[in-house]
């Protein structure tokens, strides 16, 4: 598991973690600007080298899609090397993304299956509508031959 930190100019914290969640390397982004949590879920396939995600931050960070936000503290924590070095071996040693991540991912899932249940049932109804004209012209189109 890896992470990576990222520092933006608005009082935002974004933080990449990489890790393998049986059979693909997953990253998770999140992204705490104002209190609020939002988080994005990213699949690599095969184990990105540190290069890859760096090019793929730099090519993909602003498509990415973020979940709804999730009110949450955030701790400032100081700049100690000895002390950023001793939280990074910590959150090596927890496999995975936290509780309040995988709670907004959770929300992002289903405001997608909500979005996806409407598209298909305008097109769905878009296709009946269709169908339905289809056989009004071909009545139509039978009573003018006589």
């Amino acid at each position: 598991m890896r992470i990576y930190k990222m520092k933006t100019m608005n009082k935002i914290n974004d933080k990449l973690t990489v890790f393998f969640d049986d059979p693909f390397w997953i990253g998770v982004f999140e992204r705490v600007c104002d209190g609020k949590l939002s988080v994005s879920k990213v699949t690599f396939g095969a184990e990105p080298k540190d290069y890859e995600v760096k090019d793929f931050i730099l090519g993909n960070y602003y498509k990415l899609k973020y979940s709804s936000e999730i009110k949450t503290e955030f701790k400032q924590t100081a700049d100690n090397p000895k002390r950023r070095q001793r939280n990074a071996s910590k959150q090596v040693q927890n496999t995975g993304i936290g509780t309040k991540s995988q709670q907004a991912l959770q929300m992002q899932r289903e405001e997608m299956k909500v979005e996806r249940k409407q598209i298909t049932k305008e097109m769905r109804e878009a296709e009946k509508q269709k169908q339905f004209e289809l056989k009004q012209q071909k009545k139509k189109e039978k009573h003018k031959g006589h």
